[in-house]
């Protein structure tokens, strides 16, 4: 592992509640076992119902997170990108995969095995109580995600697809907040259990009406009077 790597680890590991309470120590004895992957476009990291050998660490790029109901239609769970992490549940649980991991790009990915996620992490104590209160969390972000997909007609759940990407991608300017994620209207249909057609015309509409503008590489930027709209909501 050259400088730059163990660097770009880690930052990774600052922003990781269970790996940043850490000390200094204790984290370059994980360093030293984690073992470093590139990926191409489309490659599977992970498959649904498969035991996890490995925490993954983006490096870079960018992948979702998924699952395909018996007609196989996609539904997407959560898109992540460089700086977040995947896989640790089934070391916690000790059960498969609840869903497929797949590449949206080239992407870089550091690996920490089960054996030094339950030697390194799962023996500290200070460890465990951090993940306990994150598994909470995830667990309120579920039933959320239950209750919108429920009770939400299909722009409300829009709208609130496009919330939820601001919080975790966007980057505030004088204009709103450009969500910096290359995303295509497939995904965005996935995000929020509806079809493509459906998000094109939602789209159409939002820029029509002022509230969200595409940029360079697809990019999307919210416009402040759309920050206020989906606040309100």
């Amino acid at each position: 592992m050259n400088p730059r790597q163990q660097k770009d680890i880690a930052t990774i590991f600052q922003n990781i509640p269970f790996l940043s309470c850490l000390s200094s120590e204790e984290r370059q004895d994980i360093y030293m076992h984690i073992i470093l992957k590139e990926c191409q476009k489309n490659d599977i990291l992970l498959y649904e119902e498969e035991h996890a050998h490995y925490m993954y660490l983006l490096l870079s790029g960018q992948v979702k997170v998924i699952q395909l109901n018996e007609e196989g239609k996609e539904h997407i769970l959560a898109i992540h990108k460089k700086g977040h992490y995947f896989g640790e549940m089934s070391f916690i649980d000790g059960k498969t995969s609840p869903a497929t991991v797949v590449a949206q790009e080239k992407t870089r990915v550091g690996l920490i095995s089960r054996d030094v996620f339950v030697n390194h992490i799962l023996t500290k104590p200070k460890c465990v109580d951090v993940i306990i209160k994150l598994l909470c969390e995830r667990l309120r972000e579920a039933w959320l995600k239950i209750s919108n997909t429920d009770f939400l007609n299909a722009e409300q759940r829009l709208w609130n697809v496009f919330k939820d990407l601001s919080e975790k991608f966007g980057k505030h300017d004088s204009q709103g907040v450009m969500i910096d994620l290359e995303i295509t209207h497939q995904d965005i249909a996935g995000l929020c259990s509806t079809s493509r057609e459906t998000v094109t015309r939602f789209l159409n509409t939002a820029r029509k009406n002022g509230y969200i503008e595409i940029r360079a590489n697809k990019k999307l930027l919210l416009t402040n009077d759309c920050l206020k709209k989906i606040h309100l909501m």
